[in-house]
């Protein structure tokens, strides 16, 4: 087992020495682990970064991202994606703008746009004359989302293991047409998010942000709606982290207005018609 890395929390009376997991539940019925690792502990320290200083992310850099991306699990060996890495800051300028106009992705000096993909079996079976139905059904589609995020989620790690942040933009799906065009996308290939890739501002003013309490995750055996009771302490904890940045929310009110209705959804509620488009029916 390694010995664990411990984070140290500042108040005005006192400096306090804190497990990551204590960082990341803020649970006082879970403030260490009896076991652990450096990969555990690299993962509990996961933050979003949205602030990147003015250093470039080098080729070597990004075959080590990909090489960690590659090496995560894929149905049937498919490997059902791609990746795009923008780095001209004109594209990245136009990309922001068509993801909400997100500073994160015209700052950090590598985009990565990630790509469910089966074009290139497509492509495949033409240039074989091979018969290729598959593909028009839902399950292709959801493969090819489940493999790119799977994939995307190694590279996150591996670039966090290299002192770099990231955060992922689900919004390259608000104008996925749009997006397409811009990146010269081929059918049967569709932009699923992207992942904002460089050297993390100190001054972000941002921390580890606490997560569900595990006992409102994991069920055992079979599903529990009596885990629910986790979610108003959760409620508290999220909204106390919160004022600690200047901002007023919990957990339940967010989530409540991201699901209420297809306007909250910018865009998005119009994802099977771009599909199809796409040459992904999902039938």
């Amino acid at each position: 087992m390694v010995a664990p890395r411990f984070t140290r929390a500042h108040n005005s009376t006192m400096t306090v020495t804190r497990h990551p997991v204590a960082v990341r539940y803020r649970d006082p019925d879970l403030t260490s682990l009896r076991r652990t690792s450096a990969t555990i502990e690299l993962q509990l320290a996961h933050r979003s970064v949205r602030s990147f200083l003015d250093s470039p992310v080098g080729d070597d850099e990004l075959t080590a991202i990909v090489a960690a991306a590659q090496s995560a699990a894929t149905s049937s060996n498919l490997q059902a994606w791609s990746v795009i890495a923008v780095r001209d800051p004109r594209r990245r300028a136009r990309l922001a703008q068509l993801v909400g106009d997100q500073d994160a992705v015209r700052q950090a000096p590598l985009f990565l746009v990630w790509l469910a993909d089966l074009g290139r079996a497509a492509r495949l079976a033409e240039a074989l004359d091979s018969p290729l139905e598959a593909p028009e059904y839902l399950e292709s589609t959801i493969l090819g989302f489940v493999d790119a995020a799977l994939a995307a989620q190694n590279a996150a790690l591996a670039a966090e293991s290299l002192g770099l942040g990231t955060v992922f933009v689900g919004a390259v799906r608000n104008h996925p047409d749009r997006i397409a065009d811009e990146l010269h996308l081929p059918d049967r290939v569709f932009a699923a998010f992207g992942l904002a890739v460089g050297v993390p501002d100190p001054d972000e003013a941002a921390g580890v942000k606490p997560r569900l309490p595990q006992r409102a995750v994991l069920h055992h055996e079979v599903y529990d709606t009596a885990a629910d009771t986790a979610i108003d302490t959760y409620d508290r904890r999220l909204a106390g982290y919160n004022a600690e940045y200047r901002r007023d929310a919990g957990w339940i009110e967010p989530v409540l207005a991201r699901l209420r209705d297809r306007d909250s959804l910018k865009g998005r509620h119009l994802l099977r018609e771009h599909l199809t488009r796409r040459g992904l029916p999902s039938r």
